[in-house]
């Protein structure tokens, strides 16, 4: 394969000497030791990910590492995110990581930007740099780097994690992560690493997939994941691979968009989506202890299927005058799926009480890991139902 940075000057018998393990590989030697030593990599995200995959990249003798990200450290990170402490805490996320790559190699320039990669930000700070790597926790970001990328005409390294999977890929203007995900999920179908939780090590492993990929690209060795996506499995120990292709009808990316808008987490939303809630926020509330929820289904289909601390109260009942149980918290609306639920909330809202309805109902609840008791789903006749 072709090497993406042109070798930089002759090594010092320092670098010679931090680097020789690595200069002894076969197919590998001085030449690709002075292309990393003269690369320029962005990385978005200096979380899970990103605190993995930057220092290994510092370590294999990348020159110049640029991270962005506007968090800060917390102490939740800490059990992941390897490359802060607990001195660390309340610092910007960059500028920890900055330190920990000082402290692999002072040499090396590092170029924190503590803001969010945007449509407006990235296009400028990527037009320094050879590649990108986006560590990011979120789809809008994942599109926005692939197109960023893409009308730059520069390879990005993508990767992501959850519970226990984790998944790798590189994209090419040719082909790349859109390609794979031409269409976004829905938004209360995308649990984060916050709800759903994540394994500590696979932030390593999935980091070091990354940055190997990365050293690939620069040094024009092997083979890198270009139109594949690797996915591991950390359970089983068991990874496979899915290879795809530009589609003929894929549309053409002339320029960045409103990425929030595009996966349907942005702020400008209808009447509808404002009464609306996700299933991901609805488990995020009940495990912080801020929601009432209201069941509006039949009786006989919350003993089916029910979530434990919902109040029952059937539309028909609502309907006919009776309101909730008074209390503390958002009050969060469901049925099976959401039409009753929307209906629920309508007559909730013009008796003057605040509420919103649970989109997808019990089970995208269900589906994003929140707990439901009882024998399983309504019946046929319910489901039918919830369609009238």
């Amino acid at each position: 394969m072709i090497a993406l940075v042109e070798p930089g000057p002759e090594l010092s018998p320092d670098h010679i000497a931090r680097y020789s393990r690595q200069l002894m590989l076969p197919g590998f030697g001085e030449t690709a030791q002075r292309r990393l030593r003269a690369a320029r990599v962005l990385v978005i995200g200096a979380g899970g990910l990103g605190s993995a995959l930057v220092p290994a990249l510092a370590g294999s003798g990348v020159g110049t590492i640029g991270v962005i990200d506007d968090d800060v450290v917390e102490l939740s990170n800490l059990h992941r995110q390897l490359s802060h402490g607990v001195d660390d805490i309340g610092r910007s996320k960059v500028g920890s990581l900055a330190d920990t790559v000082r402290d692999i190699d002072p040499g090396i320039l590092v170029r924190p930007y503590r803001e969010r990669a945007t449509a407006e930000t990235l296009p400028g700070i990527l037009a320094e740099y050879d590649l990108l790597v986006d560590g990011s926790d979120n789809f809008p970001t994942r599109y926005l780097a692939d197109d960023a990328a893409r009308l730059a005409g520069k390879p990005l390294v993508w990767g992501s994690i959850l519970r226990f999977q984790g998944q790798v890929g590189v994209a090419v203007p040719e082909v790349g992560f859109r390609d794979l995900f031409p269409v976004p999920p829905a938004a209360d179908e995308v649990l984060s690493c916050e709800l759903g939780g994540v394994l500590a090590s696979l932030c390593t492993a999935i980091g070091s997939f990354m940055a190997t990929e990365v050293v690939k690209l620069i040094a024009g060795i092997g083979e890198p994941l270009v139109g594949r996506v690797l996915f591991y499995d950390a359970l089983t120990a068991r990874t496979r691979e899915i290879g795809f292709e530009r589609a003929d009808e894929a549309e053409p990316v002339n320029g960045l968009i409103d990425y929030e808008l595009f996966c349907g987490t942005g702020s400008g939303r209808s009447d509808d989506a404002a009464a609306s809630v996700s299933a991901a926020e609805v488990l995020r509330l009940q495990r912080e202890g801020r929601v009432r929820l209201l069941d509006v289904r039949e009786p006989h289909e919350t003993l089916l299927r029910g979530i434990s601390g919902a109040e029952a109260l059937p539309l028909g009942a609502l309907r006919e005058g009776q309101d909730p149980a008074p209390g503390d918290g958002s009050l969060i609306v469901f049925c099976e799926q959401d039409p009753r639920s929307r209906r629920a909330v309508q007559v909730l809202r013009e008796r003057g009480i605040e509420a919103r309805y649970l989109v997808g109902g019990i089970g995208a609840f269900a589906a994003v890991g929140g707990e439901t008791e009882g024998g399983g789903a309504a019946d046929e006749a319910s489901a039918r139902k919830e369609s009238e």
